[in-house]
């Protein structure tokens, strides 16, 4: 790219770039001449945005966990049914970037410590997904939807647990809808589907 040449929305650019290698070639392959060529920018341009590449990462996969939540809040207790709400919910997830960010956070010992300096435990798109499914069921739970013991904190994690497992192979062929929504059915004491 020619020097002198305004960017636009250069942090989008950046993760937007992050997304593509990480998707494409996973964690081992995402550096910063790797995101800043995808960009199409100079590498000192990720370097005036960020003081260095795991405060990029720690920047990305924040940014990634705030969409990650937003899919999973688009949750609507008392519409549909449960359990086909908590499959498309983690099919949605887990059929995005999710799982290469899992592998990127757990690749980097640098971006794990940054990332805890302002996210105390877990990875930050699966915790605040976890937390997004219990909140969901416990307004289900309210409305009588799930069995009202249900432990719906832990009923979260174990949810993203399981779509973890059943979405980790980024390179394999994707589980069958009916194996999603079987494992979460399986999962969830509900009361009325």
């Amino acid at each position: 790219m020619p020097t002198g040449v305004a960017l636009r929305d250069v942090r989008e650019q950046l993760f937007d770039a992050a997304d593509r290698i990480l998707l494409a070639s996973g964690p081992e392959a995402l550096t910063s001449r790797a995101v800043t060529d995808g960009a199409g920018c100079a590498k000192g341009v990720l370097h005036r945005h960020f003081t260095d590449f795991d405060d990029f990462l720690a920047e990305y996969v924040l940014d990634r966990s705030t969409r990650m939540d937003a899919r999973t809040a688009a949750l609507r207790a008392g519409e549909g049914t449960v359990t086909d709400n908590v499959a498309e919910a983690l099919t949605s997830l887990f059929g995005s970037v999710a799982v290469a960010i899992v592998a990127l956070v757990t690749f980097r010992d640098g971006l794990r410590a940054r990332l805890r300096e302002t996210w105390p435990a877990g990875v930050p798109v699966l915790t605040g997904a976890a937390e997004l499914l219990a909140d969901y069921l416990e307004d289900e739970r309210s409305r009588g939807r799930i069995a009202a013991g249900a432990d719906t904190a832990t009923l979260g994690a174990i949810l993203i647990g399981t779509g973890h497992l059943l979405f980790a192979d980024r390179t394999g062929p994707r589980p069958a809808p009916e194996d999603v929504r079987r494992a979460v059915a399986a999962i969830i004491p509900v009361v009325a589907t």
